[in-house]
């Protein structure tokens, strides 16, 4: 499928804070963003065990499923203290379907007695856009942001471990950042802007 002829692609994900933010990301972009959930499809099953495999598997199931070009995310919040995790597992931390709470309660528990210079840790994103499901040359963008985790939630914006993720510089959890300003800082909206750039290239070259 030539670059040009793309006027919709679907986002493996049915999380609606990814939707939101992926729609705003790409909004320079002549394209259409809908989630896979408008297809009644299903998440695909994360059996990879990095970032990368778990992107490219989600894209390759939305592509499969509904004959789209697809983009999948797959990010997580990588703690020091934990040797990496919840890592990959970061949705599901606290058990499969435990939603944001527990996993937000797990992370506490887990680093109550972790003093405050070690509470380091970053957000990671992995992006995948593929053209169809057999496509041989995926794009993918990677990017990370550190941070510290906080002891108590703070801020009401943004979605995840974001109202105990702290930004040093900002001063502020990513749940007290405006959207443009999280878009502009975060893992997310620097592995977006080089998928950006790359399509670009690719629709220019078409």
């Amino acid at each position: 499928m030539p670059a040009h002829s793309i006027s919709k692609l679907v986002l493996a994900s049915s999380n609606a804070g990814k939707l939101k933010e992926f729609s705003a990301l790409l909004a320079q972009l002549d394209l259409e963003v809908v989630p896979q959930s408008n297809f009644q499809v299903e998440d695909a099953e994360e059996t990879g065990l990095s970032f990368v495999e778990n992107a490219i598997i989600k894209a390759r199931h939305a592509c499969r499923e509904t004959g789209l070009p697809a983009l999948a995310d797959d990010s997580g919040l990588e703690v020091d203290a934990l040797q990496g995790a919840p890592g990959i597992y970061s949705a599901r931390f606290a058990g499969q379907g435990a939603g944001v709470t527990k996993n937000n309660q797990k992370l506490l528990e887990s680093l109550v007695n972790v003093p405050d210079a070690e509470r380091t840790g970053r957000y990671q994103c992995v992006l995948v856009f593929m053209r169809h499901a057999e496509d041989p040359v995926p794009l993918i963008c990677q990017s990370f942001w550190e941070g510290v985790i906080l002891r108590e939630a703070r801020g009401e914006g943004g979605f995840g471990y974001d109202p105990l993720f702290f930004i040093p510089e900002l001063g502020m959890s990513v749940a007290e950042l405006t959207p443009d300003v999280k878009h502009q800082h975060s893992h997310r909206g620097k592995a977006a802007a080089e998928l950006l750039h790359a399509l670009k290239q690719q629709l220019h070259h078409a």
